[in-house]
């Protein structure tokens, strides 16, 4: 088994400097670079970084010689699913990394469960212990801004990125990593079907590894038990039988029901197929309720405007917020560089550092 010198030295090699130039690009002078490489002195977590940064490598493949399982899905998959692999590679090498240097990812942990050969019930009960977990921080079947919610409550970071048009998201799970990774889209509901989605298959520790959802409503993976779990949690979970059924006692008219789809922010397709299964409405009131447009539905219940911002947002990249609070705690605290921040926030590194500074100065001269 190789050792972090070694494959610093092998990193020297590849780039074809001498110690010298080598120690100069990364900060360190020729000097401390060899004592490191001979094992008398130990890479501080600054030049780790640094290191990582200059061969475009992870500070967690330099500790260990592993590559992740997202990272090999990334070079190994192509199509649709690469793009998503190649973000989700970036995201968790980001989370892994700041693992190894003192901030772990807080995720919570459900209590274990029944398990069952009946994947929708165990989807549901899971779904009841989620939203038990959400009271305190808000509802997550009305929430405006659920991945916000899902971050706060469960500590699993989110991302919203520009994938393929016909990707809905994925979700990683490993030791260090829980990440859910969403694709931007027009239809605010199906990416919120998708995130409650992914955070079943979290909860439910599916495919530890990486979860790839093209379409999370394919009708085809849909009977697969895994994907009847995690559909049966979201629909439980965006749309609680409680919240229905007392909706449903003052009669579900076209009107209520346009209004009930975004009073829970969900497709009307979604909503009157719960409805149905619930046997609160027929099935001859469902195949009129479904087809109805989103836009169609928030017109209906005077929610245009509210339409009009809601797809605004789910149009509009996210990066991950608890990766990015702790990406910059690391940077504050000496024990990594301000590039892993600045590579979140999608923006040169030289550029924020002189904005910070900048800042620093004015504060400095009130």
């Amino acid at each position: 088994m190789t050792s972090v010198p070694n494959r610093v030295r092998d990193l020297i090699e590849a780039s074809g400097l001498t110690r010298r130039a080598f120690g100069a690009r990364i900060g360190l002078d020729e000097s401390k670079l060899s004592k490191s490489l001979s094992g008398t002195r130990r890479f501080s977590s600054v030049d780790l970084a640094r290191i990582a940064e200059t061969c475009h490598v992870t500070v967690d493949w330099l500790l260990t010689g592993d590559t992740p399982a997202v990272s090999m899905a990334a070079r190994t998959t192509g199509g649709s699913a690469r793009s998503a692999l190649d973000a989700a590679a970036g995201f968790s090498a980001t989370r892994t990394d700041l693992a190894t240097l003192g901030y772990p990812q807080q995720w919570r942990t459900p209590p274990s469960r029944r398990v069952t050969d009946r994947y929708a019930e165990e989807g549901r009960d899971l779904a009841h212990w989620a939203t038990e977990a959400c009271e305190g921080f808000g509802s997550p079947s009305t929430s405006e801004d659920l991945s916000s919610l899902v971050e706060a409550v469960f500590g699993v970071d989110v991302a919203v990125v520009d994938l393929d048009a016909d990707f809905d998201g994925l979700a990683v799970s490993s030791a260090d990593v829980k990440l859910i990774l969403l694709a931007t889209s027009p239809l605010p509901s199906r990416q919120r079907f998708t995130l409650a989605h992914e955070l079943g298959h979290l909860l439910a520790g599916d495919d530890q590894g990486v979860h790839l959802d093209r379409d999370v409503f394919d009708r085809a993976q849909a009977r697969e038990p895994g994907e009847a779990r995690a559909n049966a949690f979201a629909s439980s979970f965006l749309m609680p039988e409680a919240a229905l059924r007392s909706a449903a006692q003052a009669g579900i008219t076209e009107a209520a029901f346009a209004s009930l789809a975004w009073d829970l922010v969900v497709s009307p397709s979604a909503l009157a197929y719960r409805l149905l299964h619930l046997r609160l409405i027929d099935a001859g009131t469902c195949d009129r309720y479904k087809v109805i447009p989103a836009a169609k539905a928030a017109h209906m219940a005077g929610r245009g405007e509210e339409f009009a911002r809601q797809v605004a947002a789910s149009s509009t990249p996210r990066p991950p917020g608890l990766l990015m609070r702790d990406a910059y705690a690391a940077y504050e605290t000496g024990k990594t560089t301000l590039r892993p921040y600045a590579n979140l926030l999608g923006v040169d590194v030289d550029v924020l550092r002189d904005s910070i500074e900048a800042d620093t100065a004015v504060d400095g001269a009130l």
